[in-house]
């Protein structure tokens, strides 16, 4: 997936106000648009552009797609890191199945989620309903099995008079429910957007999602681990520990298992009414031979297997 730079496309500076922003959309959307282009490319520029200012005029994409810094060139391969967006609330945002067509992977990996947030349908007069927002919020995968109580800093961009988009930030303690699932949405009532008048505000969603951890992967409640085994271990059986994020377990490790064996330890995943299942892949590390006895040792291990051949199955 390649980066988009966005300023660069609509031709403006990182600082510029958001008049100035409307200013050049006016004029690009005028210069590429299909109907009237001599541009050979104008439809493709048109979409860029729109998708340029889409992401520029809202206070909110501004903020977070600002955060992604200004190290990242256009065409670049890019990746998103796994922390970019937390603590940024988006309301309404996304796009809809009728204009998805028109915005890149680049929008759709960025923003793409953004659009769970619900607006609502208002009141009578000036007694609206606040909108309710969404943000993301990253755990430990240890916060799933234990619960806890994390505190969020959220950024609410605003514009200010220069029409200038700043950062309003706010801390709240959420509570981590023992249990919850990566993707799964914490509801924070009347923590959204403020209502009009003696509107309520709206809620705040918080999309949960898991650090990536050195030794777990995670796979909707299942947990899996690769696990290191001696030669000897595999080959006759042992008894070996085995981290889980709940804490040790002894585990039993049939004879004669094979390196990617999987292995179970039932209702050990992430917690539920029906658990999830930790799983165990077994590797096999080899010890090194960095001295003439163990030289000595892999030959004697040679001769005495000489008939196997591990790549048989090969057709070698």
């Amino acid at each position: 997936m390649e980066f988009k730079d966005y300023y660069r496309i609509m031709g403006v500076s990182r600082e510029a106000s958001a008049e100035e922003i409307k200013r050049a959309y006016r004029q690009l959307a005028r210069k590429y648009h299909p109907d009237v282009s001599k541009e050979a490319d104008a439809e493709a520029r048109f979409k860029e552009v729109g998708e340029a200012y889409e992401v520029l005029k809202d206070p909110e994409k501004r903020a977070a797609y600002d955060r992604l810094g200004t190290n990242w060139k256009a065409g670049q391969d890019f990746r998103p890191p796994p922390d970019w967006n937390e603590g940024f609330e988006f309301s309404g945002g996304g796009f809809t199945a009728g204009d998805a067509a028109d915005y890149s992977d680049f929008f759709e990996q960025l923003f793409g989620r953004a659009g769970h947030a619900r607006a609502h349908g208002g009141g009578a007069g000036f007694h609206a309903h606040g909108s309710d927002r969404q943000a993301k919020i990253l755990i430990d995968l240890e916060d799933a099995y234990r619960g806890t109580t994390r505190t969020l800093t959220l950024r609410h961009p605003e514009m200010d008079a220069q029409g200038q988009v700043i950062l309003r930030e706010q801390a709240l303690n959420v509570a981590i429910p023992r249990g919850v699932r990566g993707g799964q949405h914490i509801r924070l009532a009347g923590q959204g957007a403020p209502g009009s008048g003696l509107g309520k505000p709206g809620d705040l969603f918080l999309e949960v999602e898991f650090r990536p951890h050195p030794l777990y992967r995670v796979v909707g409640r299942d947990v899996y681990l690769d696990l290191p085994l001696a030669p000897w271990e595999a080959a006759l059986g042992a008894k070996v520990k085995v981290p889980t994020p709940d804490g040790p377990v002894e585990m039993k490790i049939p004879p004669g298992s094979s390196a990617g064996a999987k292995l179970r330890l039932k209702g050990r995943g992430i917690p539920a009414a029906t658990p999830g299942d930790f799983y165990v892949i077994l590797q096999i590390a080899l010890p090194p031979a960095t001295d003439d006895a163990a030289h000595a040792f892999y030959g004697r291990m040679a001769e005495q297997f000489k008939t196997f051949n591990p790549r048989s199955r090969l057709g070698v």
